[in-house]
This record gives structure tokens, sequence and C-alpha cells, in this order.
């Protein structure tokens, strides 16, 4: 049986409009002739145009934060508690089999930019395509922010799970979910704007603080997921080990044995 994988990460990269103002990567490439010098000076006696085809060797520095490209939030992300009062886990030591499993895809693309996914529209979604959700189901929602990868209004794009389809999702044993927007929540853009008609702190992130009720994690920056059937493949995104941190960069992947 053949394997076929498909690529759900975005690229970090400079120059593109991934994150808010303040908050972009950065990279720093060095080429196999820069660094010659670097090699050189280790042998002594050795001068930089004697190297094979006088070259050294390539290398990038970065300057990222734990939320730049596609990247796992940890329950420690969203608040210090998890599990209605637990310490919240940090991304080092959550369980590896949360990042592995069966793929459900959920397609909302046809939700305006800052609409709130509700409770109802996911299980309306699930009946649609005919899937009944199992423990450790990993559940990707399709926005329109997908295809909007790098233009100005990415950051804003796209509609976000509130806390009662969050809650939906994890009170069903999924403890990883993902989507193609900048964030799980709606942009703080529209946030704003509830807030201000209700003056109530609970709409505030509202999906990413439903982990303090029960503890999962979520894949922001995720694409490709148009191509995707509602079912029928599994999901790897294994996240960078990155010792008590809020979040770790990872390569998602959809695989399908054909």
């Amino acid at each position: 049986m053949a394997r076929r994988f498909i690529d759900l990460s975005v690229p970090i990269e400079n120059d593109v409009k991934s994150d808010p103002p303040g908050l972009e990567p950065s990279i720093e490439y060095r080429d196999h002739k820069s660094t010659a010098p670097l090699v050189a000076k280790r042998y002594e006696g050795l001068k930089p145009e004697e190297l094979i085809d006088g070259e050294g060797y390539a290398i990038e520095f970065l300057k990222l934060n734990t939320h730049n490209g596609t990247h796992v939030d940890a329950p420690w992300h969203f608040a210090s508690t998890m599990d209605k009062g637990q310490p919240a886990a940090t991304i080092d030591v959550i369980p590896l089999d949360w990042f592995y499993g069966r793929g459900v895809k959920l397609d909302f693309r046809h939700f305006p930019d800052g609409h709130v996914v509700s409770a109802v529209e996911v299980e309306q979604e699930l009946k649609r395509i005919g899937h009944e959700l199992k423990p450790y189901d990993i559940v990707m929602v399709n926005t329109s922010a997908g295809k909007r990868f790098g233009d100005p209004d990415y950051v804003e794009a796209g509609c976000g799970m509130g806390r009662e389809s969050t809650l939906y999702l994890t009170s069903r044993g999924v403890r990883l979910t993902g989507t193609d927007c900048w964030s799980w929540d709606a942009h703080f853009k529209h946030m704003s704007k509830t807030y201000s008609e209700v003056k109530d702190v609970k709409v505030i992130w509202e999906g990413h603080k439903a982990g303090r009720e029960i503890g999962y994690c979520h894949i922001e920056k995720l694409h490709n997921l148009e191509v995707l059937p509602p079912h029928g493949f599994t999901i790897s995104s294994f996240p960078v080990k990155v010792k008590g941190g809020s979040a770790g960069w990872t390569r998602a992947v959809a695989i399908f044995e054909d």
C-alpha cells in the first residue's frame, strides 16, 4: 500500500504578511562563500580560497517567537491552569499521542471574517460530512483565511472558534485541533468589537481560554486544508520541544494510505 503526504505547513520566511507588526520572523542567510573565512581560520595556514570550490557552508540565523510559522499552542499559552485548576502543561510535556491520529476536516470557508463558530455549527458540519467524533481525533478547521496567507489582510481573515465550539470538541476527547487562520479565535479586531458591545471579558480569546476547563492544544497557520477530504487521513504534527514553552513549531502533514 502506497503512502501519500500533503504538507499542511507554511514556510518561515522574510517579508511575508504572516503576523502582526512587530511579531514577524526574521532570517539572516549566510552562503558558502561568506562562511569560508570562518571555516578556514580553524585550520593553521589554510586560506579560504583553498577550500573545495572556495566554499564553507550555508547557515541561517533566525529571530523567531514560538508562534511564528505553523506551530502548536500548548495549554500554557492559554492560561496558567488547565483542567479546572491543574497547572497548565507546556509544549515539552504534552503526551506525544496527542500529535498523531485520525484527521477530520470541518469546512467553514463560507463563514465571514470574525464569525465565531458555535457548537451547533460544529455539530451540523459533522452531520453533513457523516463523521462521529472519537477520542484523539485531530480536527482541522478550514476557513477563508487559508487561501489568503501572505495577503495584507491574512492576520485578520477567517472565522474563529468560540468557547462552546471548542468545548464541544474537547469534551468528546479531541486533544489537538488546528486552523488555517492566524489564530484559533477570531482576530482581536473582531473580538474588540464584541467586547465593546457586551463589556464581558469572557469574549476575549474565548476559544483559547476553553483550555482552562479541558486542556488541549491547537495548531495555527495551517495550509492546504482545502485539498483535504472531510476524513480518511492521518495527521502528524509533532512540535519542537521548547523547554517550558507556550508553543513549538511543527511540520504538519496529512498522510493517506492509497
